[in-house]
């Protein structure tokens, strides 16, 4: 950690020599900040959260209680992780076998917001803007701006970057209902229109 910047680490969490802390950040009760991590600027880590070497997360990240990133795992700016949501990293773990060297990677891209309870197996990125729902489980890969439910995970509609559900309609336009922001569907992609 660099001592220089301006953080704050709650008396019971563990930080690790070795992994980067950016300025603004906070990291509450009993959580776990493990070497060879970068966690940027303006992020809340909140109680009970463990992130792994390796990990990266960007910018203004939010990380709810009960959380664990293991290695393999970027999160870019933006990006809301809910309470007790979980992230794997092997496929095809065994007790008796060593897979440390078969970590998969998990991308989750700017703005992107992951329920309380969501389960994302690894290997699949998670599209910018996407919005998983509670308890949902991740198979596959999410479209940016998607919003995803269930168990497998299916995609039911779109939301905007404000965090609406988008109702496009004839000509494939939607306005977010509270920020005013228009969006376009054109062949089964969401472009946010300038």
């Amino acid at each position: 950690m660099d001592n220089s910047v301006s953080v704050s680490i709650h008396p019971t969490a563990i930080v690790d020599e070795g992994c980067y802390i950016g300025e603004g950040t906070k990291v509450w009760h009993f959580s776990h900040i493990m070497p060879g991590c970068s966690i940027g600027k303006n992020c809340n880590i909140g109680q009970n959260v463990v992130v792994s070497p390796e990990v990266v997360l960007g910018n203004n990240v939010k990380v709810q209680n009960n959380v664990s990133i293991y290695s393999g795992v970027i999160c870019e700016d933006d990006v809301f992780l809910g309470p007790s949501m979980v992230f794997t990293n092997v496929i095809n773990p065994r007790s008796a076998v060593n897979r440390r060297n078969q970590y998969a990677k998990t991308m989750v891209k700017k703005g992107a917001t992951i329920g309380a309870n969501a389960t994302i197996i690894c290997g699949h990125d998670i599209g910018e803007y996407a919005f998983i729902g509670a308890g949902a489980v991740v198979t596959k890969n999410v479209k940016p701006y998607a919003l995803v439910i269930g168990n497998p995970a299916k995609q039911t509609g779109w939301m905007s970057e404000f965090g609406h559900r988008l109702n496009f309609d004839a000509n494939g336009i939607a306005t977010c209902s509270e920020s005013k922001e228009k969006y376009r569907l054109e062949n089964g992609q969401v472009h946010k229109i300038k």
